[in-house]
């Protein structure tokens, strides 16, 4: 029997930002980018998410929504800190993490807790012990397969606790929204409800066949996880070629400011999963899609590798704006980095040719 946590810092970025500064505990608090330069948000308070501010909106409208928001810029180094910490105590509890993100993982717990009720104790002292070492709130979903575990993780934040017992998966996963099963963006939900399938229930008991009609090769994975059929391990290590993100638009978008937008979102979140991964990258790859369909890279190798989104955006932009013409359309933009190399081996690398042995 397979014991799976998913753990999942609640409103991270913002989180640390009150917890620094005590001036904004208990108000609303936006991190991420200016609207003057088309900043998006990176992370909402709980304050502020009642205004309906949510990440990736664009700041401009966040502050439209909430006035009285107060935006912080973003502090990687000191986020990539704390999720250092936070992960040191993760994996004091098993050797057997799988860190997702800077604020977010899987924990296989099969060997620390003879049963789920064992696991639900285990996991009320990791959220103690992350509250006092840290004065963070983590949220837990505890499930025997790690997509019933990250569902189960969101269902009761923020500072939740959710066991799914193993011969409940379907029934607990049953009666919830399409859109909460892994896998099934805005996109793929639209195509599902077109068709009458609005619950992770309805995906369960659809014909295959059908599911793959809609969703493609996709189809009978998504399935399977609805049925709470998921044999995937907990992943130590991750020997990642590359680290990327893709944004496919609800409509096709010519070049200009709100295309520009997107690039910067998904070069935020390239910029967040390289650090979450502790590597810089050497080379930025643009992927385009048009609106027929066809699909195009361009590549740059850079002299120095590159870790902020502020870089990755300047390289890309650079990308596309030497490849896009007025009269394109676009359907998809990715961008990926690779010829990866661990961040302290980079900065390493930099000091040394600058001809210093240590950092400023």
């Amino acid at each position: 029997m397979r014991i799976i946590m998913h753990a999942d810092l609640d409103a991270f970025f913002a989180s640390v930002e009150q917890l620094d500064n005590p001036e904004l505990r208990g108000k609303p608090v936006v991190v991420g980018g200016a609207p003057e330069s088309r900043g998006v948000v990176a992370a909402a308070s709980y304050e502020a998410r009642p205004f309906g501010i949510r990440s990736a909106m664009p700041m401009s409208r966040a502050l439209r929504l909430c006035p009285q928001a107060i935006r912080v810029p973003l502090h990687f180094q000191r986020y990539s800190e704390v999720s250092r910490q936070v992960m040191a105590i993760f994996r004091e509890v098993t050797p057997l993490v799988e860190p997702m993100s800077l604020d977010e993982a899987y924990l296989d717990v099969s060997e620390q807790a003879a049963d789920f009720e064992a696991a639900r104790e285990l996991a009320l002292a990791l959220k103690r012990r992350v509250r006092d070492e840290t004065q963070l709130t983590v949220s837990i979903g505890v499930a025997a397969n790690k997509s019933a575990a990250k569902i189960a993780s969101d269902m009761d934040k923020p500072n939740g606790l959710v066991v799914v017992l193993p011969e409940r998966t379907a029934e607990f996963l049953a009666p919830l929204p399409a859109r909460a099963l892994p896998g099934v963006g805005p996109k793929a939900a639209q195509k599902l409800a077109e068709s009458g399938i609005t619950t992770i229930g309805d995906i369960a008991e659809t014909e295959s066949a059908a599911l793959e009609r809609m969703l493609g090769s996709r189809g009978p994975y998504l399935q399977a996880l609805a049925r709470g059929e998921d044999e995937r391990a907990v992943e130590t290590e991750h020997e990642r070629k590359s680290v990327g993100a893709e944004r496919t638009f609800p409509k096709d978008l010519p070049p200009g400011e709100e295309l520009a937008q997107r690039l910067l979102e998904v070069a935020m979140e390239v910029s967040r999963r390289l650090k979450a991964q502790g590597v810089r990258a050497g080379i930025i790859d643009l992927k385009l899609r048009y609106g027929n369909f066809r699909t195009i890279s361009r590549q740059r190798s850079l002299a120095e590798p590159v870790v902020e989104a502020e870089e990755i955006t300047a390289v890309a932009s650079d990308l596309l704006e030497r490849t896009a013409q007025p009269q394109d359309r676009f359907r998809l933009l990715g961008i990926h980095g690779s010829r990866l190399l661990p961040a302290d081996e980079a900065q390493l690398r930099l000091w040394q040719r600058d001809g210093s042995s240590e950092p400023a």
